[in-house]
């Protein structure tokens, strides 16, 4: 206990094998970019390293001891966000994509009774992995876009060369970014009394619109019923604010190592960029520099497992980035595609299962899924999304396992970059509002869309179970 007879938390545990913030150094980095000025990049580290952390070790344990209740059955993770951030998102546009959160967090938590944990992809998303280090667009040759924490998406030499000065603007920019986050999830405008304000004009006119305001008119009742019964103080309060927690893939490590920060409580690191971290289907090399880096964290960690990913390497994964078997502590992020996810995932399921290990299984069912439509555009179909989910869901039945969350690229905004939904988006519409830097999202009203079909999922699984 400390000088008030508080608790204190219990020490981390420390990673089997000597580490330290700056271990991944001694292994091979993939898809790091190719500074111009190693000087000029180690000076931006060297200043990164020197300032507030963006989040706090105590944020990311809760969030460890909220996914174990996922590990365990007890809760559904929701992580979501954008594809890759901008550094000219709006006020606005973040707000909108934390309202379509909101929204189908509601929706899954009302028809299953079962708590969501949210977390965003957001305030720190900025780095992109790509399958090759140029592109060519009219016979020229440039250095591919890897998001805004390192070049510019514009087709020019002075667009592609990396700058290193990009990192600082990345966290200033997250830094805003979680001051929005956490003005609107404790300041009211997550309050369950404003169920009706998050639902946006372009999404009302939708069967999954419609839905979802006959949904918000129940929960105005309940609200309504409690106060009526005097039910006040603590018990509505929560119903006022949320958690919310966030996200990025940990991609950059420059930029990683040095938001990585000693905690004074507990002894151990936390990289305090965010408060989970994962690690991408392109860089899971059990010995590469992202693997080890990660392994020395506190936070919780995920990590993408696609069509190619055997048992072994994932049993190999576990044994290194959670050696001490902590429910909550790792996340496997399947990304198989619909085609697929029904065959490939039940055996990976049954040897993590009977090595003992308890972790959270999530479905990422977009990136299984991309393809060009004929007028040239990447896109995904709702339905196929959709079959993936289901697919999921159908494996862990068969595997005698629990499904414990969705991982989706979405946002609130009105665009049309995924194809099918409720609000049927044709291949003619992908060009009329296509905004994506990077990969295709779902718009809020097919986010809203899947949400009710996620909850019919649950509800069957849950029914099953009982």
């Amino acid at each position: 206990m400390d000088s008030t007879g508080a608790e204190l938390p219990a020490p981390s545990p420390a990673p089997l094998a000597p580490w330290a913030p700056t271990s991944w150094r001694d292994h091979k980095a993939e898809q790091q970019p190719s500074w111009p000025d190693p000087d000029a990049h180690q000076s931006v580290v060297d200043r990164l390293s020197s300032m507030p952390p963006l989040v706090f070790a105590g944020e990311a344990r809760e969030l460890t001891e909220q996914l174990a209740a996922v590990a365990r059955g007890d809760a559904f993770l929701l992580q979501a966000g954008d594809c890759a951030e901008s550094f000219e998102t709006s006020a606005d546009s973040i707000r909108d994509r934390l309202r379509v959160i909101l929204q189908m967090a509601v929706v899954l938590t009302y028809y299953t009774g079962v708590p969501v944990v949210k977390v965003g992809r957001i305030a720190g998303q900025f780095a992109k992995p790509r399958s090759s280090d140029t592109e060519t667009l009219d016979g020229v040759e440039l250095p591919s876009f890897r998001g805004h924490i390192i070049n510019d998406i514009g087709f020019s030499q002075g667009d592609r060369l990396p700058d290193p000065e990009r990192l600082m603007t990345a966290y200033n920019r997250a830094a805003a970014t979680l001051n929005l986050l956490r003005a609107f999830t404790k300041g009211g405008f997550a309050s369950l009394t404003s169920v009706h304000q998050w639902n946006r004009e372009f999404v009302v006119d939708s069967p999954a619109g419609q839905r979802y305001e006959a949904m918000a008119d129940e929960i105005d009742r309940a609200v309504q019923f409690m106060e009526a019964c005097g039910i006040t103080g603590d018990t509505l309060a929560e119903l006022r604010q949320v958690d919310f927690y966030t996200s990025h893939e940990a991609l950059l490590l420059g930029y990683e190592e040095a938001l990585t920060r000693e905690d004074s409580l507990t002894g151990g690191w936390y990289d305090c960029s965010a408060h989970m971290l994962w690690i991408g289907e392109r860089t899971r090399q059990i010995d590469g520099s992202h693997v080890e880096f990660l392994r020395g964290v506190n936070n919780p960690i995920g990590c993408k497992v696609g069509p190619t990913a055997t048992a072994d390497e994932l049993l190999a994964l576990c044994d290194v980035l959670d050696p001490h078997r902590r429910p909550g502590r790792l996340t496997f992020v399947t990304r198989m595609g619909a085609n697929k996810v029904i065959d490939l995932l039940p055996p990976l399921l049954s040897a993590v299962s009977d090595a003992g290990h308890q972790l959270v299984w999530t479905c990422d069912p977009m990136h299984g899924n991309t393809f060009t439509a004929d007028d040239g555009h990447k896109t995904r179909h709702f339905e196929d999304v959709l079959a993936e989910v289901s697919g999921f869901f159908a494996a862990h039945r068969f595997a005698g396992t629990n499904p414990g969350g969705v991982h989706l690229e979405l946002t609130g905004d009105d665009v049309t970059e995924c194809l099918g939904g409720g609000a049927e988006v044709l291949t003619e519409d992908l060009s009329s509002r296509y905004e994506t830097m990077c990969d295709p999202r779902l718009n809020g009203s097919q986010s809203v869309d899947l949400a009710f079909r996620l909850a019919e999922l649950l509800r069957a699984t849950s029914d099953l179970g009982a």
